[in-house]
């Protein structure tokens, strides 16, 4: 999904609805009884909230859970190498499985994810619903609880089952450097495995530390930071004059246990050289034949010769060689000038590589070594062309406020574009946005140009707030047509590599400012809002769960933030309402498969889900009564939706 972090799977908040669902049914004056508990694989089952009159405790439908992981084992182990799989079976009061219900996951997202994200899923002819889920982070741990909530014939059951996040154990390979010794002012290239067992770790990226004293010193240079690629991080150490040899170590979160080397440096000699810089800066040029904005063919590699001091030399001879044979140097030798400089290029090829350019001074050997010389830092060989498959789109909001408020600040819409070896394409790559809701971009330009590959624009919430099929005309609608859902806006983006149009498109709600559908307990029919909603009643020793799903006037979500609460209760205790605010929502099809683009959006509602959860203010004594309450909807613009309803308490 292309998107910022979004939450969206917390649009169906009733999967927090297991953490306030211990049904007591413990009867006043005799009456009544407990509902039955179902154990299945490492979870627990529970039915949903009744009455009795009987001594028989009523059969009730049951969800029960288990865990496995990859190979199918029975397991509650889950680290960030080491997914598990949910299995929640859903039984009817008679005990049988029951197709085709939609079961809702929860669970502490500091500890886990679900995916999908939506944390829902339909059961099979056995009655059992899948999920997959993995740990948050490498650093997430201890235990936490899987609740899972379904409704069966009116009913709502809930099961819920422990497991255990053990943070993922990494260590690091052998730091090695390449080559293991290197003259004064010289450069080596380190390289070191983050490890997972025996095996590369590649599930994502480390951030990985290196440190030495003399790079603290500042008598050498080193990247304070680097990211693996594909379980190994590799960086350039520079001498500047540290005479002495040097210990690296390299760090990690997550990494529980450091690595050194030590680099052997010799001091200086006679004379040193170093290599300068490259130009262009970014260190990037173009395949032979391909141009691209703002890139080159050519790469421009300046040396510098000096003396033991730190003087440059004049008139020294330098050669020039690469390991390379996709690129050409063109000059092999020159001599330095005044200030001890000297200067090669080297042009691309027709594949992309990366290279280095090793400057030697001839005749420095001593005792039988190798002569004085020095790599340059990488070159890469790229296209640097946008390229579809690399083109990401995402909205820093679903659901905003807009349906009848302008907001110019709504939310931003952010871009990525790599070339087709997944390099960042050229600072100043130019992108085009256009709208067909609202409006987007500032008012010196309708789209931005990148920086590092990525660029982001305003997007603001105005008339018009409906879409005209086709209008306007952009690269997206010429592929297919956008969403014509009311309230839905669809924005397309688009570049070129110079040839294609390269584009993506995202779509947001035009959330409006008052609910006007609620929806309860998955029911297809909503609430008649003009009179208080009737809960009907429940014994006073019991506590009423209730889920709303609550939408504007298109059945669109509310805006992402609205505050949602219980209000003016009245002979009632209620519950913190989970989630107590509507999340970020992004467009899904009826299968609750998330879509930004908004093309598989479904007709039905695509509102957020909320729990609710209402007991007696005297759950021990036989006291008939009846509460009254609002839930109560206000919008980040504070605009507030209150809508009554009334509960009986009785005795049995």
């Amino acid at each position: 999904m292309k998107n910022f972090t979004t939450e969206s799977a917390a649009r169906h908040g009733v999967r927090a609805a297991g953490l306030m669902m211990a049904m007591v049914l413990t009867a006043c004056g005799g009456g009544g009884g407990n509902p039955g508990t179902v154990s299945g694989g490492t979870g627990s089952g529970s039915t949903g909230t009744g009455t009795g009159t009987g001594t028989t405790a009523t059969a009730a439908p049951t969800v029960t859970l288990g865990f496995t992981n990859a190979a199918g084992a029975s397991s509650t182990a889950l680290t960030g190498a080491t997914p598990l799989t949910v299995k929640a079976t859903v039984l009817d009061a008679s005990k049988k499985p029951v197709p085709n219900a939609i079961v809702t996951f929860a669970t502490d997202n500091a500890l886990a994810v679900f995916s999908p994200t939506a944390g829902t899923a339909l059961t099979d002819v056995n009655g059992v619903a899948s999920i997959s889920m993995r740990a948050a982070s490498l650093a997430a741990g201890g235990a936490g609880t899987v609740t899972a909530t379904s409704n069966v014939a009116g009913t709502t059951a809930t099961g819920t089952a422990n497991y255990s996040v053990g943070a993922t154990t990494l260590t690091f390979g052998t730091l090695s450097a390449s080559p293991a010794a290197i003259q004064a002012y010289g450069s080596t290239v380190l390289s070191v495995d983050v490890l997972n067992g025996s095996s590369k770790y590649t599930d994502q990226q480390v951030n990985v530390s290196f440190s030495s004293a003399c790079v603290t010193a500042g008598k050498a240079t080193l990247a304070a930071t680097v990211p693996t690629n594909n379980g190994t991080v590799q960086t350039v150490y520079r001498d500047k004059g540290c005479a002495n040899n040097d210990t690296i170590t390299v760090s990690a979160a997550g990494v529980a246990k450091s690595a050194s080397a030590t680099l052997t440096i010799a001091p200086p000699a006679a004379a040193s050289v170093q290599f300068v810089g490259a130009s262009p800066t970014n260190q990037s040029i173009v395949i032979q034949g391909q141009g691209g904005n703002g890139r080159t063919e050519t790469a421009t590699l300046t040396f510098k010769v000096v003396d033991i001091f730190g003087n440059p030399l004049a008139g020294k001879l330098v050669n020039f060689t690469t390991a390379s044979t996709s690129v050409k140097i063109n000059k092999a030798s020159d001599t330095t000038d005044a200030t001890g400089q000297v200067v090669t290029t080297v042009n691309s090829g027709s594949v992309p590589t990366s290279f280095r350019v090793q400057a030697t001074l001839p005749g420095t050997a001593t005792n039988g070594g190798a002569d004085i010389s020095t790599l340059s830092d990488s070159i890469v060989v790229t296209t640097g062309l946008p390229v579809q498959r690399a083109f990401s789109l995402s909205s820093g909001s679903f659901n905003v406020e807009g349906w009848t408020l302008d907001n110019p600040s709504a939310t931003n819409v952010q871009v990525m574009l790599a070339d087709a070896f997944g390099n960042p394409v050229p600072d100043g790559t130019p992108v085009v946005f256009q709208t067909n809701m609202g409006a987007i971009g500032s008012s010196d330009k309708g789209g931005c140009n990148t920086v590092n590959g990525v660029c982001s624009v305003a997007f603001r919430t105005q008339a018009p707030r409906a879409a005209t099929p086709g209008l306007p005309a952009t690269p997206c609608n010429a592929a297919t047509p956008d969403a014509t859902r009311p309230g839905l806006a669809t924005i397309c983006a688009s570049s070129t590599d110079g040839t294609n149009t390269v584009f993506d498109r995202t779509a947001i709600f035009f959330s409006g400012s008052s609910v006007k559908y609620v929806y309860m307990d998955g029911s297809a029919t909503p609430l008649d809002l003009t009179k208080p909603v009737d809960l009907g009643s429940i014994s006073g020793s019991a506590t009423k769960v209730f889920a709303l799903q609550l939408n504007d006037l298109n059945n669109n979500p509310m805006p992402a933030g609205s505050k949602v609460e219980i209000t003016s209760m009245l002979n009632g205790n209620a519950a913190p309402v989970m989630p107590g605010t509507v999340p970020n929502i992004a467009p899904h099809s009826n299968v609750n498969v998330d879509d930004p683009t908004g093309m598989t959006v479904g007709a039905d509602p695509q509102g957020s889900t909320h729990v609710f959860s209402i007991s007696s203010t005297n759950p021990t004594q036989c006291s008939p009564a009846q509460a009254s309450f609002n839930v109560s909807v206000t919008t980040p613009s504070g605009l507030a939706t209150i809508i009554p309803f009334k509960l009986s308490f009785t005795c049995p």
